[in-house]
């Protein structure tokens, strides 16, 4: 990735974002001071629009509320604990937190105060891109180096990497990720050794944290580089429990293939079904989540060893595998010596992924077999299990002639 190109007219577009400024009205009160921060600021000077907008304030927490429905907006204290009260304005939702100090921390958790200085606050933010913030006149305050970073393509801690670290170890995990998404280069040589040097505070993070950042950081456009740097610093298999194929990964991030972070998890980490519970339990994975990489690793055992999938094959693959996990085993297998799959295949394939076709579909039920004298009872599933066999040897033929004689077959 090269070095980016900067825009302050991003600010302008920030400000006039809808309910940008009457939230900031609503917050205008004598000797008080409100501002955009973080994120949204950053974003904005890459002409990057992102969901979410946040604002620091000297006001606290129920001075926001107060000032907030006055003028006729919606407040919530969704974190009131640590002074952040989310505003609604015109349909978008706005984090509104007090400016805040830390006074000691435990590497999970800070103990904070309110404060009033915009500096001291962002002293106490990760990375310097992270800390800039834009005033409701549309002055860009910087006080850590973050616009110098940012054109950079730099991702910096703030202060020192180790104490940064300490104060919260999910900060490893988004050094990469932040690196991934804006960095240029090599990842900063401060900060890279000071995650390595606190790997094993990782361990002492909820798998849910991991989880969120783990997979925003697959997302990231430069996921590749990041992940073969986790790998090469042992960090990744104690994320993942295991190690990773970066050549199957390597692959998902093809550009026009378009895929999800699952699915680049999938490619990364799977190499059978049993790799879905490693990935479960190590990362607190959704069961829907777990279903696909399931399907994922059983597809790629079907396809192990296959020297000639041609199409016929690849119909009586479909009918016994999902049609996602199935194409997502050919993405990822591709260009190494097997599986070998006809043109046909291929195309077969690719027109089932994308729903232009529906998989092949035993065409018989225990209702035919009872129609035709068939006593209930597992003799059906007998003569079901026995006649499915034949349906796919024959390549899972789906004309009325050819389910005419599976009927014939399965009564006789």
């Amino acid at each position: 990735m090269s070095e980016h190109v900067l825009d302050e007219a991003g600010l302008h577009h920030l400000l006039a974002r809808p309910g940008v400024r009457r939230v900031l009205a609503a917050l205008e009160a004598g000797g008080e001071e409100t501002r955009l921060v973080g994120g949204c600021v950053r974003d904005a000077l890459l002409r990057r629009v992102g969901d979410d907008i946040d604002l620091a304030t000297t006001l606290r927490p129920p001075s926001v509320i107060a000032a907030a429905e006055a003028a006729g907006l919606r407040a919530m204290p969704t974190g009131i604990e640590h002074g952040t009260v989310t505003l609604l304005a015109d349909a978008a939702a706005f984090e509104v937190t007090t400016l805040r100090e830390d006074v000691e921390t435990d590497g999970r958790h800070a103990v904070v105060r309110f404060g009033r200085d915009f500096a001291l606050d962002a002293q106490r933010r990760d990375f310097t891109i992270n800390a800039l913030s834009l005033t409701p006149d549309g002055i860009l305050c910087d006080t850590t180096g973050g616009v110098d970073d940012l054109r950079a393509g730099r991702v910096r801690f703030i202060g020192e990497a180790p104490t940064r670290i300490r104060e919260d170890a999910l900060r490893i995990l988004r050094f990469f990720r932040f690196h991934a998404r804006y960095g240029a280069g090599s990842p900063d040589p401060e900060g890279l050794s000071a995650c390595i040097a606190a790997r094993d505070a990782l361990d002492g993070l909820s798998r849910e944290r991991i989880r969120a950042e783990f997979l925003k950081l697959l997302s990231a456009p430069g996921a590749a580089a990041a992940v073969a740097t986790l790998s090469e610093t042992g960090l990744l298999v104690r994320l993942i429990g295991g190690f990773g194929d970066r050549g199957r990964f390597a692959r998902v991030l093809t550009p026009g293939t378009a895929t999800s972070a699952i699915d680049r998890l999938a490619a990364l980490a799977v190499w059978s079904a049993a790799d879905a519970g490693r990935l479960e339990l190590a990362l607190r994975l959704s069961k829907m989540e777990v279903v696909a990489l399931v399907a994922y690793g059983r597809a790629l055992g079907a396809l192990h060893g296959r020297a000639n999938i041609d199409a016929t094959e690849i119909r009586r693959l479909a009918a016994d595998h999902d049609r996602l996990g199935l194409a997502l085993a050919r993405t990822t297998t591709r260009g190494e010596p097997m599986p070998v799959f006809s043109p046909d295949a291929d195309r077969y394939l690719e027109n089932l992924a994308v729903g232009h076709i529906a998989a092949p579909t035993f065409p018989l039920g225990g209702a035919d077999l009872v129609a035709r004298g068939i006593q209930p009872g597992p003799e059906i599933g007998r003569r079901l299990a026995r006649t499915r066999a034949l349906w796919l040897d024959l390549g899972c033929p789906d004309d009325s002639a050819a389910r005419e004689a599976l009927l014939e077959h399965a009564a006789g």
